[in-house]
């Protein structure tokens, strides 16, 4: 299976991914103003970008960047479709991420993610760097500096 991550130029294609990824039991605190993304993808994500990724020629993941300032950005909705979870195609996606942030200029990435349901993404975060900055009920918020 060939693996390869691309930027969005299909709004659906990313809204059909974000959706999959709301249906996770236990996440539903993660998606605070989710109406409002869904409803105009390129403008909440406007200064950042949606990457995708692709098995080939499935979508199979996605991750997005939203830009918080000048130099801080968060990292948003990283989701791989339960079929092709174990491919490593979630770090592959966190690393196009870092990269795609960086190449944007921004110096310091962050996210908020829940434990207790995202266990095998938490500890990806923590081997790949990110380090905790704080924790309420049950959301953890993590950093990393570019």
């Amino acid at each position: 299976m060939a693996f390869e991550i691309r930027e969005c130029t299909n709004t659906e294609t990313a809204k059909a991914l974000f959706q999959e990824y709301a249906t996770i039991k236990g996440a539903e605190s993660c998606f605070v103003s989710f109406g409002e993304e869904l409803a105009d993808i390129a403008g909440f994500y406007a200064g950042g970008a949606v990457l995708i990724g692709w098995s080939d020629d499935a979508p199979a993941a996605c991750v997005a960047i939203k830009k918080k300032d000048g130099t801080h950005c968060e990292a948003k909705r990283l989701f791989v479709k339960p079929e092709f979870r174990g491919n490593g195609y979630a770090r592959a996606m966190m690393n196009a991420m870092l990269d795609r942030a960086r190449a944007l200029g921004f110096s310091e990435v962050s996210f908020t993610t829940k434990p207790s349901v995202m266990r095998t993404a938490y500890g990806l975060y923590k081997r790949m760097g990110f380090v905790e900055t704080g924790e309420k009920d049950g959301i953890v918020s993590m950093k990393m500096d570019l």
